[in-house]
């Protein structure tokens, strides 16, 4: 029995929160994406599994590691952080290996990463879940992405020089998802679901319009030539 084509794709800009994970969804019909009211889940297998399922979802978490520490960027974010320019390129965070990842503490983890602070440990939660959820698979459907990547080819691949936690930064950021993505702009002002915040909001709105090009597959890569982890996934950020 032939499957029934929908008359539309499902999209997704995914965000790590305090709650878990923050999910902005949308349905793409042609060239028009309706947002849907944002949600958080508890566990990236939520996400994963989430139906119906996404065609394109954007993620804010890493997809291919290291399997030993070799330095605290991947190519990917070396060449990320060249792309979005200073002071933005310091929101672009280095990913420990996978060796570091399965140490059961903290101490254990910066022996191995001595570059790590204690922001980058409580990333811990979120990096774990996404190197042991994310399989190569998933990434027919999601892709690694990162906020400040997709805002700044939003603004015509122009770096931003704000924050986006003061006022003129929350604005110039809204103002890009509004030329973007008309009409999303209504939902991520709304209050943000319990365990997020109205940043998580905006990035989720960034991803989002990153998940459309993935769904046309109009998306850019860093670096350019894919590098492969030891279990089959791209080492790599989309744009």
């Amino acid at each position: 029995m032939a499957v029934k084509q929908l008359p539309y794709k499902n999209l997704a800009g995914v965000v790590p929160c305090p709650g878990g994970w923050l999910i902005l969804p949308a349905r793409m019909a042609g060239i028009t994406v309706a947002a849907e009211e944002a949600f958080v889940v508890s566990r990236l297998f939520d996400v994963l599994d989430f139906r119906p399922t996404f065609d394109a979802a954007a993620i804010n978490a890493p997809m291919g590691l290291r399997d030993e520490p070799k330095g605290e960027f991947r190519q990917c974010e070396i060449e990320a952080r060249q792309f979005v320019g200073w002071p933005r390129a310091a929101a672009i965070y280095g990913t420990p290996s996978r060796q570091a990842l399965a140490e059961t503490t903290g101490l254990a983890a910066s022996k191995l990463e001595p570059w790590m602070n204690g922001h980058d440990k409580r990333r811990f939660r979120w990096l774990r879940e996404a190197a042991m959820e994310l399989a190569p698979y998933h990434s027919r459907r999601f892709f690694s992405a990162h906020p400040d990547v997709s805002f700044t080819q939003m603004n015509e691949e122009t770096p931003l020089k704000t924050s986006p936690y003061h006022e003129e930064g929350r604005l110039e950021r809204l103002e890009l998802i509004r030329q973007q993505l008309p009409g999303v702009d209504d939902v991520v002002t709304r209050t943000p679901p319990k365990g997020s915040h109205p940043v998580h909001l905006l990035n989720a709105g960034a991803l989002l319009w990153t998940a459309r090009r993935g769904s046309g597959r109009a998306i850019s890569r860093f670096p350019l030539d894919p590098t492969w982890d030891s279990e089959g996934m791209r080492m790599e950020l989309v744009r």
